[in-house]
């Protein structure tokens, strides 16, 4: 009973600091565009705006939702709680050194590659459920989207399981002990973070959510509440792909050649720091993608690439276990 509660409020805190975390990744986000378009971001509720977060946070809880007439309405509610929902499951398994892990499972990948296909039911339901073209649209060109670049991460996951030998997170961690993922690998850590682009329909690939073709996207009939959880699971989604590329590519909370200069979780929240960074600056500076452009990017050149890397990998490990039994 003791051990029930214990896990149950590790998942309540876990989604506390993840909300709070969602929260002043979105001031952030606007603060650093506005530096970047040489204009000021929010800087009116609280000291340099750190109460903005909260007064949208607190508007979207008090608006009233409102459900199209002719929508599906049950599926219409369930379909943004489904979405959030499977964005705090997969931060479940994400160790933050090694001992700071709600989960830690001989499985982890794969549960998290698992989580990754079922976020795809959550954006295909509020499309079709709202009765509407647009949304209907937006949701069709999500799902395409997502299912297009989960081929080529596949690839990338495994090429990291055979370099490391296992599917869980901790082990691929200590795997870097002696040098990080991202230098014999360096072309996959490119084409994951592309990937993690296309995967959360961040700029350049958006095509889900085109203002100027589809207004917004799945969730155009979406107010208040229902609208706030899609948004916290995008972010969400954001973080949880820049963590992974952290534990895959980059050591997780192990610091540069092994000094032990700050604790694991201050290095692994460093680096994840980066990458968020990255997501910031790809959305202000890049123009969008055409969808043809999307697909011929996903089908023609990672999809190839990674499968190419992937028998590189396996050839390069046989050959340099081969060859000390040889000498």
């Amino acid at each position: 009973m003791f051990y029930l509660i214990y896990q149950v409020l590790k998942i309540l805190v876990l989604v506390v600091c993840l909300l709070i975390s969602v929260a002043y990744f979105t001031l952030a986000e606007r603060k650093i565009m506005g530096g970047i378009q040489r204009r000021r971001g929010p800087n009116v509720i609280g000291w340099v705006g750190l109460f903005q977060p909260l007064a949208d946070g607190l508007k979207l809880f008090v608006k009233e939702t409102i459900v199209p007439t002719n929508s599906n309405s049950l599926i219409f509610i369930f379909a943004p709680m489904l979405t959030f929902f499977l964005s705090v499951m997969g931060w479940l398994i994400m160790p933050f050194s090694e001992v700071s892990v709600l989960f830690d499972g001989n499985l982890g990948l794969l549960y998290f590659f698992a989580i990754s296909g079922l976020c795809v039911y959550g954006v295909i339901l509020s499309g079709w459920s709202s009765n509407s073209k647009y949304s209907f649209l937006g949701c069709l060109r999500s799902v395409a989207q997502m299912i297009s670049y989960e081929v080529s991460m596949g690839f990338i996951f495994l090429v990291i399981i055979m370099s490391s030998g296992s599917l869980n997170l901790i082990d691929i961690v200590l795997s870097q002990k002696y040098m990080w993922y991202v230098f014999p690998h360096f072309p996959m850590f490119i084409a994951f973070f592309i990937v993690a682009l296309a995967e959360t329909n961040r700029h350049p690939f958006d095509l889900p959510e085109a203002e100027a073709e589809l207004v917004s996207g799945y969730n155009v009939e979406y107010s208040a509440m229902g609208f706030a959880l899609f948004f916290l699971a995008e972010y969400a989604n954001m973080l949880l792909m820049s963590g992974l590329t952290v534990i895959l590519f980059f050591g997780g909370w192990l610091n540069p050649f092994n000094f032990n200069l700050i604790p694991g979780c201050l290095s692994f929240s460093l680096k994840l720091t980066v990458f968020v960074v990255f997501f910031i600056w790809a959305r202000a500076a890049l123009p969008r993608y055409r969808y043809d452009q999307l697909m011929l990017l996903g089908w023609k050149i990672f999809l190839p690439f990674s499968l190419g890397w992937l028998i590189f990998t396996i050839t390069m490990l046989v050959l340099f276990d081969y060859l000390p039994n040889t000498l």
